[in-house]
């Protein structure tokens, strides 16, 4: 079991707003996963991976691919109260789920 934060590399955030972009998708993500599936994540770990795309249309991507395999898939939206001009989609969390069933959506992008 695993979680996967996908992070858009291109809006060149800060460290402080990245992770706190990415404990927003990791936070509402678990929080719209079923109780079993939290519960076995949090057995084996909570293992969380982070990784990276290049653009808002991949990150796009990514979420029609994990809905599509029945997947929890939370797109993070910043409210653009301290970094960004305007509304801005930063990162996606997908899970806590089987291994095998997110590396399907998230296995061939590069850690961040």
């Amino acid at each position: 079991m695993k979680q996967v934060i996908v992070v858009r590399k291109d809006l060149k955030m800060g460290p402080g707003k990245l992770s706190v972009q990415v404990a927003h998708a990791s936070l509402e993500s678990a929080l719209k996963s079923s109780k079993d599936k939290v519960e076995a994540w949090r057995e084996e770990g909570a293992k969380k991976v982070v990784v990276k795309v290049d653009s808002e249309k991949e990150l796009l991507e990514l979420q029609k691919k994990a809905k599509s395999l029945k997947l929890v898939a939370s797109l993070i939206t910043d409210a653009a109260k301290t970094f960004f001009n305007k509304p801005t989609i930063t990162c996606l969390g997908i899970g806590p789920d089987e291994d095998e069933k997110i590396d399907k959506v998230t296995g061939n992008l590069k850690m961040l």
